[in-house]
């Protein structure tokens, strides 16, 4: 392992790379091999059989974790009137409208999620260059562009995370930290593969879960079975 550091050539050793693991002994084996010295996130890396260059193809959505993120979320909600004081009773960070929009294209990004409400998104579509390409972009169909704010920012306190195929047509979504239990990161895990089958698009044609991968922010992949995941 030329070029690569001595810890993790150590962790590295823990792993068989021609193995594939069930999923109950994959992340039991990536919380070993995070050694780093803060608290590592835990990724799960799904291939999907499917071809992101068209449209229909493209697997998107969001879902709650069970035992959430392990991180603190800051949530930024853009609405007025009774809708504010919603928001603020659900925990969100920061309300406003015009003023956060003017804060925003100031260069304020200390957030990690938007909520708008509909009749607000005239005014958040002026932010699209700054959020589109940062994710942070209020979307309908990921239910952060709706009237019901308080639960939608409830839900992104709880650990509701968004997923989307890349170019390669995988989906890379963080499951937990490394300080997380076993029990804890296989519930977050399956919730998130059950998400991924229900999202099955119409026009994937033969296997759909094609490869599965867990690590943790420094360390090596572990290959899942995916046979044994999802079919």
């Amino acid at each position: 392992m030329a070029g690569l550091g001595k810890r993790y050539s150590d962790v590295a050793k823990l792993v068989n790379r021609d193995a594939l693991y069930d999923s109950r002994e994959a992340l039991a084996l990536v919380k070993e091999t995070a050694k780093a010295k803060f608290d590592e996130t835990i990724d799960i890396a799904v291939r999907l059989g499917v071809d992101p260059r068209h449209a229909d193809q493209v697997v998107r959505g969001a879902v709650v974790l069970p035992h959430g993120t392990g991180r603190t979320v800051r949530v930024v909600v853009f609405a007025k009137g009774e809708k504010v004081k919603e928001a603020q009773d659900a925990g969100a960070d920061v309300v406003g409208a015009e003023d956060l929009v003017d804060k925003i294209q100031g260069g304020w990004l200390e957030f990690d999620a938007a909520v708008a409400t509909p009749d607000m998104m005239g005014l958040v579509g002026r932010l699209g260059k700054v959020l589109g390409p940062r994710g942070l972009m209020p979307n309908p169909k990921l239910g952060t562009v709706t009237f019901n704010v308080g639960e939608a920012v409830k839900e992104i306190k709880a650990g509701k995370v968004e997923y989307r195929t890349d170019k390669n047509g995988i989906v890379h979504v963080p499951i937990g930290k490394a300080s997380f239990d076993v029990e804890k990161l296989l519930a977050n895990f399956e919730a998130v593969m059950e998400a991924l089958m229900r999202a099955k698009p119409e026009g994937a044609k033969g296997q759909y879960i094609r490869g599965v991968t867990v690590s943790s922010t420094m360390g090596p992949g572990i290959r899942v079975n995916s046979q044994r995941v999802a079919v």
